[in-house]
């Protein structure tokens, strides 16, 4: 449409220039003495014309010809800048394929090409830029190399190249240097000096992920599990993680955690720190009420930590894996061992309840009958356990019942069946 506009108004000057040439009758006359020269209007105005663009033609020229040396200075400089260029991203082409010394030579020609730029008076204007991670591509590949001196070298000379530009450079370039540093002190095995590198950094760029990320790899490889953890529920919040993996990390981090603790008070204070979502995860509630109490805790104190599981484990949709299950079991099973309790025949009805809600689940007949047995029920217990050995394939589960079983028959002083139970109880030992 703009086009087919052009074309209409070139059409209506053209036939409006050649109506006016051509009904145009004025004349101008010059007089120079002794002579007159007579010329049409339209030769006059052809002439001015012609002669402006004539003056416009070559006053280009002659700006074109005195623009040719810097025409030349700009193209050496457009010519040296390509080599540059193409010096690091050689470098950073070699080491992306395995070819560290290739790619440590080519950062440093691209840093030898910029500096006889710069003794050449030719400045670029993202030479900051260049330098810097010119040099930070020779620090990583003399890191693969496993050179830690020339490394040290080549990030000394990023950091103090990235404090010459300008704000915005400056703190790009300076937080990327901190951020490698960091990854190559934990490629080392140096998690405190790693964690030291990071703490150095602004806030902000702590809680970007890939900082985190390097704080959750330090503080597990410096054994902080509590950094760890919390750095872990970061990054699950941020959706580092899908939701399988990060439950399954943070799980991981609490067991670790509970390893490093050997008093039952630093239990304690670890369970209280835990979250809701984390206390209601079964087998991180049954190995710290069980670290708990094999600590020397109170199992009156980690009963209410179970019973929030109570629930759950009643329900067949609770989603728990086997694993999980035994282990809630055997957490129960080990606080309920003094029947004196105040909440003790609470927790009798309550496992009884739930044993007759599902009579064939096994590790509810085991629970049921071990608990019995503890309130000298034996008759129950007898039935229960006897029930529970057939169904259960838990090893532990398995032989703490037979073992029952041989303990309630010697009560009875049947000698064949406390014998058969002990043979039974050996064997699943084995």
């Amino acid at each position: 449409m703009r086009a087919a506009l052009w074309l209409l108004s070139l059409f209506a000057l053209a036939a409006a220039g050649a109506w006016l040439a051509g009904n145009n009758q004025g004349t101008v006359t010059l007089f120079l003495s002794p002579y007159r020269v007579d010329m049409s209007l339209n030769l006059v105005l052809l002439i001015f014309v012609s002669v402006v663009l004539l003056v416009v033609v070559a006053q280009q020229a002659l700006a074109a010809l005195f623009a040719l040396p810097k025409q030349a200075q700009r193209w050496r400089l457009q010519q040296k800048e390509r080599a540059a260029h193409a010096a690091l991203l050689d470098a950073i082409s070699h080491f992306m394929a395995g070819r560290f010394l290739r790619a440590r030579k080519s950062a440093q020609t691209a840093l030898e090409k910029e500096a006889l730029m710069q003794a050449a008076g030719l400045k670029l204007d993202h030479a900051v830029s260049l330098r810097t991670l010119s040099h930070i591509m020779a620090a990583e590949s003399a890191h693969a190399l496993q050179d830690k001196d020339l490394r040290q070298h080549h990030l000394a000379q990023a950091v103090v190249q990235a404090q010459v530009g300008t704000s915005q450079e400056r703190q790009t370039l300076t937080e990327g240097a901190q951020l490698r540093a960091a990854r190559w002190l934990l490629d080392d095995r140096d998690a405190e000096a790693s964690l030291d590198r990071l703490k150095e950094l602004p806030p902000a760029v702590g809680r970007r992920m890939v900082a985190m990320r390097l704080k959750l790899k330090a503080a597990r490889l410096a054994g902080q599990p509590a950094m760890a953890l919390d750095t872990a529920v970061l990054l699950a919040k941020h959706r580092a993680f899908t939701p399988a993996a990060a439950e399954s990390l943070v799980r991981g981090l609490i067991m670790n955690w509970l390893v490093h603790l050997h008093d039952a008070d630093a239990v304690l204070r670890m369970w209280q720190g835990l979250t809701p979502a984390q206390r209601g995860m079964p087998d991180v509630a049954a190995e710290v009420a069980m670290r708990f109490m094999r600590l020397g805790g109170s199992a009156a104190v980690v009963r209410p930590w179970l019973q929030v599981l109570w629930m759950p484990l009643q329900s067949p949709q609770m989603g728990w894996t086997p694993d999980q299950v035994v282990r809630v079991v055997r957490a129960i099973e080990t606080s309920l061992t003094d029947p004196s309790t105040a909440d003790a025949r609470p927790w009798l009805a309550r496992i009884e309840a739930a044993q007759q809600a599902q009579p064939r689940d096994p590790n509810l007949q085991y629970l049921a009958g071990m608990v019995c047995m503890r309130h000298q029920l034996w008759g129950k217990a007898q039935l229960l356990l006897a029930q529970a050995v057939k169904g259960l394939e838990d090893p532990v589960l398995l032989r703490r019942s037979w073992r029952a079983l041989a303990e309630l028959a010697e009560q009875r002083a049947d000698a064949v069946q406390a014998a058969q139970a002990w043979k039974q109880a050996a064997l699943v030992s084995a």
